[in-house]
């Protein structure tokens, strides 16, 4: 395995805005998206600045690019990323729920990231009734000739901007799913695309702070939303009147027995599609949650698998208390590689290996043969000093592994002094 690579000593991530980094393969450069905090190198001067990374894989050497000074000190507000057909990049990003303002920049030269085109803007204020949107995720269709970008925007229910010339405009293309609002927001939903003609997603029905979500499954094709078994849901995809999302395929019911613990309030963490069609996502959940939000002490991992006939879900692996006493349900996370379903990568305080604790998060490698019925784990980190967290496996180059991930302290999605680090190997 390679050596651990300092990628930015200031920045951290959410997990619903994708892809946070990309490895553009004509350049053999990684670009990854995060935000600086105040408690970082730079500290206010810095804080709350949209920043990529640009790394050269055969050197190794980054720099630093700043699309956005001070937009928020926020790990929301971190840019999706996009390779536009023509070679430049495009870089999506908002506020956390405080301005109703999408924000788009473009590169300026083909595969370069070191200078953009000046800001763009889309007005969410009319259609939210300037209520704010949070989150970008980027995904084109090259047979319709739209790039789609998923935030979270009208009703907090997941919204839909459409562009069909790769990211200089954007329309509004209307409303994914709809339902009345519970507690904080609606659906927090992940996405993956085949680039061609299908977009897959699985999503909740709320936060799992206010209400006890299953996770459901379906997918966009041919301008209409489908359940798993190709199921029609709902009226055309870009329209302003959706489904809720209750119609689409559950593959995690709340409720439902693994290990002999009763799982509730599930989440989403990550899809990945395979060229054949087969599909992986990881879901957590609270497990022994009795009686209700008293126990958030015990998350678990899950991992699904759909070859086009039904859903599979295995338990993964523990995920420990909760990272945040004010986020009851955030974990380290897991994210799969793209280009190889049956690995993860998952960052947990508790050792896959025998169930024993750790005094950090650590990252643990897990390979499975048998669709995640058992796996076999390695650690990537161990005896840390610092807790490694929301791990990534970044897609682009196929002959590239690159696992990132940023380590150090986390209060709050605004407070963390962490830096970003990867390894970084040929496959």
């Amino acid at each position: 395995m390679a050596t651990v690579q300092l990628i930015n000593d200031n920045g951290a991530w959410c997990w619903f805005q994708d892809e946070r980094a990309l490895i553009d393969p004509v350049t053999n450069t990684l670009l990854v998206g995060s935000i600086p905090a105040p408690e970082g190198p730079g500290g206010e001067t810095r804080a709350g600045n949209v920043e990529i990374a640009v790394v050269d894989l055969a050197t190794g050497a980054s720099e630093v690019v700043v699309l956005h000074e001070h937009l928020e000190t926020d790990d929301h507000n971190t840019a999706a990323l996009f390779i536009r057909p023509d070679g430049r990049y495009l870089a999506v990003y908002t506020k956390h729920k405080t301005d109703n303002l999408t924000r788009w920049r473009i590169s300026s030269a083909p595969h370069d990231a070191t200078t953009w085109y000046p800001e763009q803007t889309f007005d969410w204020t009319e259609l939210t009734g300037g209520r704010g949107v949070t989150y970008s995720n980027l995904h084109h269709l090259a047979d319709e000739g739209r790039l789609y970008n998923f935030a979270r925007a009208i009703n907090d229910d997941p919204s839909i901007l459409v562009s069909t010339d790769d990211g200089t405009t954007f329309d509004f293309g209307g409303k994914l799913f709809t339902r009345p609002k519970i507690g904080y927001v609606n659906g927090y939903t992940r996405y993956v695309s085949n680039g061609t003609d299908r977009i897959d997603l699985i999503t909740t029905d709320h936060h799992p702070r206010d209400y006890n979500n299953s996770i459901y499954h379906g997918y966009i094709s041919g301008g209409a939303l489908h359940s798993s078994d190709g199921t029609v849901v709902g009226g055309p995809v870009l329209d302003e009147h959706a489904p809720s999302q209750v119609e689409l395929t559950t593959i995690l019911a709340a409720g439902s027995e693994f290990e002999g613990a009763t799982i509730t309030h599930a989440w989403t963490t990550d899809i990945r599609r395979a060229p054949d069609g087969r599909l992986a996502a990881i879901l957590t959940g609270r497990a022994g949650d009795d009686p209700e939000n008293s126990n958030f002490s015990d998350h678990r991992f899950f991992y699904g698998t759909f070859d086009g006939g039904v859903w599979q879900v295995h338990h993964l692996a523990k995920a420990g208390a909760a990272l945040l006493p004010h986020e009851e349900d955030y974990t380290g996370l897991v994210a799969i590689d793209p280009y190889d379903l049956g690995s993860v990568y998952a960052s947990t305080p508790i050792d896959p290996r025998d169930d024993s604790a750790l005094d950090h998060h650590e990252i643990f490698h897990g390979r499975t043969t048998d669709g995640g019925a058992s796996w076999d784990w390695t650690p990537i980190t161990e005896n840390s000093d610092v807790d490694n967290l929301r791990p990534i496996v970044v897609p682009g180059d196929p002959a590239t592994r690159a696992v990132l991930w940023f380590r150090g302290s986390m209060t709050a999605s605004q407070h963390y002094g962490c830096e970003v680090v990867g390894l970084i190997e040929k496959r």
